[in-house]
């Protein structure tokens, strides 16, 4: 389950912003209940539900969550061997990877029924998408951008912050134009311009999950969702018990 390779430098890039490079603290609007037991891969919001994917082999899953309960109404267990890992939706259907197995799976969004498998080299973390096309990370500093149709890389964007490689990308979401992505072991997230890979900001969310809210499973801070339309940002963790709906705020 441990991605650890190279985290100290995500560690040191992460917390080493420079004036130029704003950061931005939270506001939490509101708290929801979060599956405690859910080691929280992917995440994103449709039409009223969160959709989110978990990891570990054994105990990896798909399923859609009632925000306001976080009640499960819809769900399906991956195979045994495989590792969940990140998951988009795209014209109906949901897209998700798997960690070092490199296979994909792709599952009607409306009834989480098997539609097929695909391949593709290296790891796979987080997904998103903006207009065109889905986006991938890989733990690397690195984005892959993918056509929707083939599922193949067409290209890929290098991620930096004062021209030095961000690496441990983690869970990804599409923002108002920016790709946001969890820096994996690390309480940050990286507000990044899609075109560059610059990092456009960092949004810092230390001691965003009390201490009475942890326990002996929790980890780390991983899942954002965002509702384009009334524009609530949600972010949560792997084995969290809560999910917040937060506000950003800038520090500096």
């Amino acid at each position: 389950m441990v991605k650890f390779f190279g985290f100290l430098l995500a560690l040191v890039l992460a917390g080493s912003a420079h004036a130029d490079i704003p950061v931005y603290g939270f506001e939490i609007v509101r708290s929801y209940p979060h599956d405690p037991q859910a080691f929280t891969e992917g995440l994103f919001f449709k039409d009223g539900f969160l959709y989110e994917s978990t990891g570990l082999e054994g105990h990896s899953t798909v399923r859609k969550v009632r925000l306001e309960t976080g009640e499960v109404v819809q769900g399906i267990n991956l195979p045994p061997e495989l590792f969940g890992e990140g998951i988009v939706e795209w014209n109906g259907q949901i897209i998700g990877l798997t960690w070092q197995t490199q296979v994909g799976f792709v599952l009607k969004t409306d009834d989480f029924s098997f539609v097929k498998k695909f391949s593709y080299p290296g790891e796979g973390w987080g997904m998103t998408k903006n207009a065109t096309e889905l986006i991938q990370s890989d733990g690397t500093a690195e984005l892959r951008f993918i056509d929707p149709a083939t599922l193949k890389e067409k290209r890929r964007v290098k991620v930096t912050a004062d021209g030095k490689p961000v690496t441990q990308l983690n869970e990804l979401e599409w923002v108002e134009g920016e790709v946001y992505a969890n820096i994996w072991q690390t309480d940050r997230i990286a507000r990044i311009d899609p075109r560059t890979g610059k990092v456009l900001g960092w949004i810092d969310l230390t001691g965003i999950l009390s201490p009475m809210f942890r326990g002996p499973q929790t980890d780390v801070l991983n899942g954002i969702a965002y509702d384009a339309a009334t524009k609530r940002l949600f972010v949560t963790g792997k084995m969290w018990p809560k999910l917040f709906q937060i506000r950003l705020v800038k520090k500096k």
